[in-house]
């Protein structure tokens, strides 16, 4: 019952604070399809937000993908991932062959969950997307049936600047776009700027009158 409560608070919290309204452009929120949601970083926030976007169905079959030294820092990090977000842990350091995160993101998906990612790394300062790292490429040249999700978060930034405690309410976008998967024989870097590229695309979105876009508010 606790976590079910903090869970859901959480939930309202995430989408009071961001004010974000929810955009599908060129797909729609599946939840028997296994998908890697790939999205720009530049807040704390980032993650919960995309989670919280997400309808309840979808939501309970994806996991965030974060790191293991900072959700790990205190007791109410640790309970808020391992039991209200079901998240991923991965560790930065040390990362060797026996101890790679793309082996835990495996088998922590199975063939049930999708994950959201970072592929930058880090948090961007200036709201510039940064290169994406190659972690994404091994993982669906692992996994090429999985579909990819360009997800750009607008204004996230200044909700909750890198440095910064608390959140100042603001409004933002969430935008998911269509999705794309690996193609065979396709050069790490080509895919990586592809899948940069995608993200970076959706911030020149805009709502026409005739768009067929899914929006929940």
């Amino acid at each position: 019952m606790l976590v079910w409560l903090v869970k859901n608070a959480l939930i309202l919290l995430a989408k009071f604070i961001s004010g974000a309204s929810v955009r599908w452009v060129g797909c729609q929120p599946e939840a028997s399809c296994q998908r890697v949601y790939i999205a720009n970083h530049t807040s704390h926030l980032d993650g919960i937000v995309i989670w919280a976007a997400l309808p309840p169905d979808v939501r309970e079959k994806t996991r965030l993908v974060a790191a293991q030294d900072y959700w790990e820092g205190g007791p109410i990090r640790r309970f808020l991932a391992k039991k209200v977000f079901n998240v991923i842990l991965v560790n930065r350091e040390n990362v060797s062959i026996r101890n790679n995160p793309l082996y835990r993101m495996l088998e922590e998906m199975d063939d049930k969950y999708s994950i959201i990612i970072f592929p930058e790394g880090g948090r961007s300062t200036t709201g510039t997307i940064g290169e994406f790292k190659s972690g994404i490429y091994y993982l669906v040249k692992k996994r090429p049936e999985l579909e990819l999700i360009p997800v750009y978060l607008d204004n996230m930034n200044r909700i909750l600047p890198k440095g910064f405690l608390l959140p100042a309410p603001m409004l933002s976008r969430v935008i998911f776009g269509a999705p794309l998967w690996y193609e065979k024989d396709e050069t790490k870097d080509a895919f990586l700027e592809r899948m940069r590229n995608s993200v970076a695309s959706l911030k020149n979105y805009h709502d026409k009158p005739d768009s067929r876009v899914e929006r929940q508010e």
